[in-house]
């Protein structure tokens, strides 16, 4: 975390230390103890504010992204200026995310975050175009927003639902469990539910028994 202003600082790791599967390996509030502490902690994702004392965090971003080896970065600040969106864009920036914001916002962008290094652990080294626009897209909105759901017969609401239902489990679920729980057809829970694991958002298990055909079961990515 990299702010010039100790109290945001301290607000936003709170929320990162809310959002499962992040903690906060530091806080820093000036260009040079951004760089100190990246070759220190090693992090895989950097908030960097672009507003720093000794410096400006698009430079630093620039200089961790010479490195073989660098942290992913998501951009907070107060700058609005397209000259700011376009630099950390082209510096390879996952997120740009302007003062003040709320938990929700950030918790969207690190949730997306997340599900896209997901979906790169499950990919094989060579990739088809879909797998690529996926990727790419992972990262655009909230998986249950109406944009991401350009299917005909997809209600967000009842995705979210479906979602929902499958990370609150102990453990891996099926079409026919979701459904029951819910109160909608197999094949509805089911539709749903190939829809999440081609986005990446849940995995799909096979169940192997004495004779048939494999039962399906799902669960969080």
């Amino acid at each position: 975390m990299v702010d010039d202003d100790y109290r945001v600082a301290a607000v936003h790791a709170a929320y990162v230390a809310k959002v499962d599967g992040f903690e906060v390996a530091g806080q820093v509030h000036s260009a040079a103890e951004a760089l100190t502490a990246v070759t220190e902690l090693d992090p895989d994702l950097v908030l960097m504010d672009l507003f720093l004392p000794d410096g400006d965090g698009l430079s630093v971003v620039r200089e961790l992204m010479s490195e073989p080896k660098h942290p992913d970065v998501i951009v907070i600040t107060a700058a609005r200026d397209l000259t700011s969106v376009r630099a950390a864009m082209q510096l390879g920036a996952v997120h740009y995310l302007v003062k003040p914001f709320g938990f929700a916002a950030l918790s969207e962008r690190l949730e997306a975050y997340r599900r896209l290094h997901a979906r790169f652990e499950r990919l094989p080294d060579e990739t088809r175009q879909a797998d690529i626009d996926e990727l790419f897209g992972l990262l655009r909105v909230s998986p249950t927003s109406a944009s991401r759901l350009p299917q005909k017969g997809h209600s967000a609401p009842t995705l979210e639902v479906v979602f929902d239902s499958v990370r609150a489990a102990a453990n891996p679920v099926s079409a026919s469990e979701i459904a029951e729980e819910i109160g909608m057809s197999r094949a509805t829970a089911q539709r749903y539910l190939n829809y999440l694991e081609r986005h990446g958002l849940v995995r799909l298990q096979l169940r192997y028994g004495a004779t048939g055909r494999p039962e399906h079961r799902y669960s969080p990515a």
